[in-house]
């Protein structure tokens, strides 16, 4: 016979909707509102082809776009080295 499983960490109002057998009621944003809305600007730039085969095949492993990817790396080098911290 299974045990029932006993939530102690989760809220009270959770642990007692679980306890009951309720569906808990979801709190994380909808999908479109996960969505970066940054401003982008499209540019000409030249890159080594062995950089550019890398992001193609781990975007495709990912599904995701390669450029999404390299847009990524450049975001978090800038803000690493960002006079804005």
């Amino acid at each position: 016979m299974k045990e029932k499983t006993i939530y102690t960490n989760a809220p009270e109002n959770i642990r007692e909707s679980i306890d009951n057998g309720e569906k808990v009621i979801d709190f994380l944003p909808p999908p479109n509102q996960l969505i970066r809305k940054i401003p982008k600007v499209k540019i000409t730039i030249t890159l080594n082809t062995q950089s550019v085969n890398f992001f193609k095949q781990s975007a495709k492993k990912n599904k995701v776009k390669y450029q999404t990817m390299i847009n990524e790396v450049l975001d978090q080098y800038a803000r690493l080295y960002s006079n804005n911290k």
